[in-house]
Parts: structure tokens; sequence; C-alpha cells
């Protein structure tokens, strides 16, 4: 199983070089359309290879999914913690009311000695 998880890193690991060396052209980036930059009177802009491109686009759609599944999920995480509260609180009572039988029993145990005695 290790080799299977080592053989697809590899396979992932080269297909991510082969994009890079496929897209090192230089693009440039602006934050505004030239129209609001000349609005506002500044412009954002950086220039950097294709593939730093590509791969921050993947990169920020994997963080958004992974936040997005998080908050989704909270409702979940939410409920299995309100039952594992519920489980102790049930634990808790089970103990006092095995600790409260024990007690009866040794006091019918008396009882019954005094009787037979």
């Amino acid at each position: 199983m290790r080799y299977l998880r080592y053989a697809i890193l590899a396979v992932i690991a080269i297909g991510l070089v082969s994009v890079a060396l496929a897209n090192r052209s230089f693009v440039t980036l602006t934050l505004l359309p030239e129209a609001l930059a000349d609005l506002f009177g500044w412009n954002l802009s950086v220039q950097m290879p294709l593939f730093l491109v590509i791969l921050a686009g993947v990169a920020v759609g994997l963080l958004v999914g992974f936040v997005w599944e998080w908050i989704r999920e909270h409702k979940h995480r939410a409920e299995m913690a309100r039952q594992q509260a519920e489980v102790k609180r049930l634990q808790r009572e089970l103990r006092r009311a095995k600790v409260k039988g024990e007690e009866a029993d040794e006091v019918l145990a008396l009882v019954d000695r005094k009787k037979s005695g």
C-alpha cells in the first residue's frame, strides 16, 4: 500500500513538473481592469511564470474547498459533541445507580442475617 501511495505521488509530481516546464513563459496579472485602475489612479500588476498562476489557482481552489467543507460539516461535529456529552452523562448516572444498588444489596444482606440469626 505504501508503494502505491509513492507511485501516485510520483505521477502527480511528474505531471506538475511537466506543466511547469511547458508553461514557463511570463504573463502579467493585474488586479483591476485598465478602466477601473485609471479611475482609482493606481494599478497593481505583477509578472510571473504561467505555471505559478496555474498552481496558485489550484491551491486557492483546494483551500476554498476545504474551508467550505469544514463549514458545511460544522452541524455534524456539533451533533457528535452533543451526543458524546450525553453518553458521558449517562455513564456517570449508570455508575451512581450501580453504587446505590450495591449499597441497597448490603442493607438487604444485613436484614437477611438478622432474620436468620
